[in-house]
């Protein structure tokens, strides 16, 4: 293909690597039971204005995360893990805000390092919400490496393609125009690649894998942020929830999601533009088909991970919940019209979704699909950029960090390497005086990876509706990118990652 498709990658992506190279390279391949929350009722003061990299932070005389007694950090007896195993008690504690894939990845991550911690969710039990996921070679690698089980019991939830000898293919190109394009000679165009094994799964089941590995009794649900306050250096940071409840915390890991309130404490102060997430430029309608339904509208296309692209249109559909249903996402492009409602969703009338594919540009088979589909339109938003992931003892992990459209199926892996780094990071500390800094070298790491893969995935949504200014509706050219720009996402070293982490921390805290 040419060169040109890739010219708008092709700098940042070399200045990644670039950056990347300095590390030594190696082979790839939720906690204490809760304390009584304070009575304490004052409002909190300013949020501190420190640098993420601060040297001002002093070690803390005080290891619980309230004014209450602490209780016990320990495990159930039949995890032998490293938490389980070792007796002495954490030298820090972490408020975890947010139960998603993230969250919960590191909150499992937090549990094998020994690092003490409490997760707080905003709603009242774990989410049952959700449709289909795809984890990447470099997030089931993630998994491997916080806890061997998580990828055991992914591969027990996870859907491949059901047809033989597809095992590498991520997805087949066709057109979503009537008939798919075989009137015009297409045949569909596989793309993947020999380090990608095709996995999907139902969110809620994978959701639910990671939540039988927290106890239940060091979640606390029903708990929503008001206001995070970290004082003077060396004191706790003070977390006020919406119930009036008070907690304190040697640090705030914010897990909330791309419209949760942490992301506003690390940016707010110094760059408030920055803080709400901007409208990507399209909407997506989701729809659960049975796999019987789905391949007598579809045919043998229902049983395999396909794309199907038009002008300013996309189809994706893929097998879940180990092949028993199909997961459809319906992108409408809006090119240039802004997100004009308060909510990111909008409900609409079947006749409305039904218009938004009508015109005849789209084959009447997966306008059939939509039948099994709510008639609300989920925006996609994105944070483009994102100048910081931590301000002092405050940080963001997952999508409160950098929140992606889905258009290379990369934003849940993004979270759980997120969980992997900053877990690994926090293992290493023996005491509170370091964590500002251990931010610091996470926010280092992490940050422009993820948000390349933010921008990225912003332009793979222009070649998906051949909006690309370069490749435009050319299928062979598209392909040909398809067939390239995944592969600096799936074969990540994160091994390497964590070796920078340990040679920067190390640099850090001696000084």
């Amino acid at each position: 293909m040419s060169h040109s498709c890739f010219s708008s990658i092709s700098g940042s992506l070399r200045s990644i690597f670039t950056s990347s190279s300095t590390s030594k390279k190696s082979k790839e391949s939720n906690l204490p039971e809760q304390p009584a929350p304070s009575t304490q009722k004052t409002q909190p003061q300013h949020l501190a204005k420190s640098a993420c990299l601060s040297t001002t932070d002093k070690p803390s005389t005080n290891t619980a995360t309230n004014s209450s007694p602490k209780m016990p950090h320990s495990v159930s007896s039949n995890e032998g893990d490293a938490a389980a195993a070792t007796p002495s008690a954490p030298p820090f504690h972490i408020a975890i805000i947010g139960a998603g894939i993230g969250g919960l990845t590191f909150a499992i991550g937090c549990r094998k390092k020994n690092v003490s911690y409490t997760l707080y969710e905003a709603a009242a039990k774990y989410s049952t919400v959700g449709a289909g996921v795809g984890l990447g070679p470099n997030a089931l690698n993630a998994l491997h490496m916080i806890d061997p089980k998580l990828r055991t019991m992914y591969s027990d939830i996870s859907s491949g393609n059901l047809t033989p000898n597809k095992d590498h293919v991520m997805m087949d190109a066709l057109y979503a125009e009537p008939n798919f394009g075989e009137d015009r000679g297409w045949v569909p165009a596989p793309f993947g690649a020999s380090s990608y094994d095709r996995t999907s799964a139902h969110r809620v089941d994978l959701l639910n894998i990671l939540t039988s590995m927290i106890p239940a009794e060091t979640v606390r649900f029903n708990k929503r942020v008001k206001s995070i306050d970290q004082g003077a250096p060396g004191s706790k940071v003070t977390v006020v929830f919406e119930d009036g409840d008070v907690v304190q915390a040697d640090a705030v890991v914010g897990s909330d999601g791309a419209k949760g309130p942490t992301r506003g404490f690390v940016l707010g102060d110094r760059w408030p533009d920055e803080v709400k997430a901007t409208y990507s430029g399209k909407y997506v309608y989701r729809s659960i088909v049975p796999m019987a339904d789905a391949l007598q509208i579809l045919g043998h296309h229902a049983g395999d991970a396909e794309s199907f692209l038009g002008k300013d249109v996309n189809f994706i559909t893929f097998p879940i919940s180990r092949g028993a249903f199909c997961n459809l996402v319906a992108f409408k492009f809006t090119r240039g019209q802004p997100w004009t409602h308060d909510q990111w969703t909008k409900r609409v009338t079947k006749e409305q979704m039904v218009a938004d594919f009508g015109g005849g540009g789209v084959d009447p088979r997966l306008v059939r699909l939509l039948d099994w589909a709510d008639p609300l339109q989920w925006s996609l938003h994105h944070h483009m950029t994102t100048p910081s992931y931590c301000n002092d003892r405050i940080c963001l992990l997952g999508d409160a960090a950098h929140a992606t459209t889905p258009h290379q199926a990369a934003g849940a892996g993004q979270c759980i390497e997120d969980a992997l780094v900053l877990s690994h990071i926090l293992g290493q500390l023996t005491s509170a005086a370091g964590l500002a800094r251990a931010f610091a070298v996470y926010d280092s790491l992490r940050r422009p990876r993820a948000q390349q893969v933010v921008r990225t995935s912003q332009e793979a949504g222009e070649l998906y509706s051949f909006n690309h200014a370069e490749c435009g509706d050319d299928m062979d050219k598209i392909v040909a990118n398809f067939r390239q720009r995944f592969l600096w996402i799936w074969e990540h070293d994160l091994h390497a990652d964590l070796a920078a982490a340990d040679e920067q921390l190390k640099a850090v805290l001696s000084q």
